[in-house]
């Protein structure tokens, strides 16, 4: 009886919802039209570019971040060399001036370890942005006094990353672990960073709002789906323009940009080849059955058909028809100054621009 019940209320709030959508007449979805993506890389390399690739070139000297957090013992990606002893988030890199640092990699927030295997594509839902996390302006002025007096090339190494990273730091602080205040980031970066050349500047040239409003972070498998990359319709053009965004964290100048995005067609290849991992535990394919016509009848029409010849609308869904939280799609990438920064940005620049 509970069974049916639960049925009988999802069945009667989706076709709510379904008769709410189709009586508003003054706004309609809008599509997303697709844009041309470069289709041609190498997925392998792609891979191996994501775990071990120099797309940030600043962070902490090698030896001190072994000293401070351990050595990794899991090694769940297998790698070799410096990267073995480094936990899966973290990748070993060379600085301009030779020495070896750690910095982060996508997989920080792009992948997880569920049921004990490391799910890679899956957002970090285990993150943590509350004031507590371990990297903060007061640690970063920490480690910067000892390396400029102890360790004055590892400082050298480091400097731009502890730079950018006392400034941004305090603006991501979230109220709540597993939620990412990346969009947040990326807004605080482009504040800092000349549009055209990269160049860092210590004061802010934008605006940046009070308010921190995080997101989820989506699965990397959505993506071939979408012909946006985020919620409200921005990250359209190139993909491989958005995904190379974290490169903002430390890139010196354009030149050093256009060597990581020579990267990204492969980088989009790996992404793309990524499949959702199957369900580890028994399904009543009966209740799924119910579940599924359910859902095509009644949910699809904004969230996708899940059939063989699967499709997904690519529709923007107006505030009065959605009718939900609009803290989300009015800030970070919706904000007017950021979008003006990145529409005039070497973001839109070249054969492929985003």
């Amino acid at each position: 009886m509970k069974k049916i019940s639960l049925l009988v209320v999802i069945a009667s709030s989706c076709l709510f919802f379904t008769s709410f959508f189709q009586g508003i007449q003054e706004d309609k979805p809008v599509p997303i039209p697709p844009g041309k993506q470069r289709l041609d890389g190498d997925r392998l390399k792609g891979y191996e570019y994501l775990i071990t690739g120099d797309y940030i070139k600043s962070g902490i000297p090698y030896d001190v971040f072994l000293l401070t957090r351990g050595k990794n013992k899991d090694n769940l990606l297998g790698r070799t060399g410096l990267n073995s002893k480094l936990s899966y988030p973290y990748t070993a890199t060379k600085a301009f001036n030779g020495k070896i640092v750690v910095v982060p990699n996508c997989l920080q927030c792009h992948a997880q370890v569920f049921d004990n295997q490391l799910i890679i594509g899956l957002g970090n839902s285990m993150i943590d942005f509350t004031i507590n996390q371990k990297l903060n302006p007061k640690s970063l002025r920490s480690l910067e006094k000892m390396l400029k007096n102890n360790l004055p090339r590892q400082y050298e190494a480091a400097a731009t990353f502890i730079d950018v990273a006392k400034i941004a730091t305090q603006f991501l602080t979230t109220e709540v672990r597993g939620v990412n205040s990346a969009d947040r980031l990326a807004e605080v970066l482009a504040a800092h960073r000349d549009p055209v050349t990269f160049k860092w500047n210590k004061e802010p040239m934008l605006e940046i709002p009070s308010e921190v409003i995080p997101s989820d972070t989506p699965p990397w498998w959505l993506l071939k789906k979408k012909n946006a990359m985020f919620y409200n319709g921005f990250g359209r053009g190139d993909f491989g323009r958005f995904l190379m965004a974290s490169n903002l964290l430390t890139v010196n100048d354009t030149t050093e940009a256009w060597e990581v995005d020579n990267h990204m067609p492969d980088v989009l290849a790996y992404i793309y080849s990524i499949k959702p991992p199957q369900y580890p535990k028994p399904i009543d394919m009966a209740l799924a059955k119910e579940g599924q016509l359910l859902f095509q009848n009644n949910c699809s029409k904004c969230h996708g058909d899940y059939s063989e010849t699967e499709s997904y609308p690519n529709l923007l869904i107006p505030e009065s028809i959605i009718r939900t939280d609009s803290f989300l799609f009015k800030s970070n990438y919706s904000n007017p100054q950021f979008v003006q920064w990145f529409n005039n940005s070497w973001f839109t620049k070249g054969g492929h621009p985003a």
